[in-house]
């Protein structure tokens, strides 16, 4: 039991590290929650032009979540792997330092599968990049990834059933933290790539 909540609260406090925030601020463009969609995450990063920024955000929010399984499997084992991964990726998005308001998880979900089954990682990119060339709507890119990527994992008897429970959970929550896109896309007015209108 104190391995586990170990496991947990380490991941937490790994995932809830602001990285967009901090590397805006570091960078001198000040808080990014007063821009565009207002989101810590690499979107909205990119919505200031800094695609280097932007890039760095995401890569840093990928790795927090790889980080705090490989850590916590090095130490604990597998189980407690798995329950760093949930925490980290709960941790950014309700992170204890910004009152609970954080990113979506998407780059977060991206680590937790590089940790987890890194080939996983190379297929959620994969369809993400498909959708994103082909409607140009990165909402709806990751929402897509979110679902293949799992189901794929279960159909194909490459994931173990605490992994795939694990992915699929995730996986809801980031089309809860989406769900304002969501809206928009059945609406029709949700913003493609490199538009104006935040996400």
């Amino acid at each position: 039991m104190f391995t586990t909540i170990a496991a947990a609260l380490f991941g937490y406090l790994l995932g809830s590290i602001p990285f967009g925030l901090v590397i805006c601020r570091l960078a001198g463009l000040g808080d990014i929650r007063a821009i565009g969609s207002g989101n810590i995450g690499a979107t909205n990063v990119w919505r200031t032009g800094r695609k280097g920024l932007a890039f760095a955000t995401f890569l840093a929010d990928a790795l927090k979540g790889t980080a705090a399984i490989l850590l916590a499997r090095a130490f604990a084992g597998e189980t407690a792997a798995m329950v760093a991964a949930v925490g980290a990726f709960f941790g950014h998005l309700y992170p204890v330092w910004l009152g609970f308001k954080g990113g979506k998880g998407v780059a977060t979900y991206i680590g937790i599968l590089l940790g987890l089954s890194w080939p996983a990682a190379i297929a959620f990119c994969a369809v993400w990049l498909l959708v994103a060339v082909t409607f140009r709507i990165s909402s709806l890119s990751a929402l897509t990834a979110s679902v293949v990527v799992p189901i794929g994992l279960l159909v194909g008897g490459w994931a173990t059933p605490a992994m795939a429970a694990v992915l699929v959970a995730l996986a809801a929550m980031v089309w809860w933290r989406h769900k304002d896109n969501i809206v928009r896309l059945i609406a029709g007015t949700e913003p493609k790539i490199r538009g104006k209108k935040p996400s």
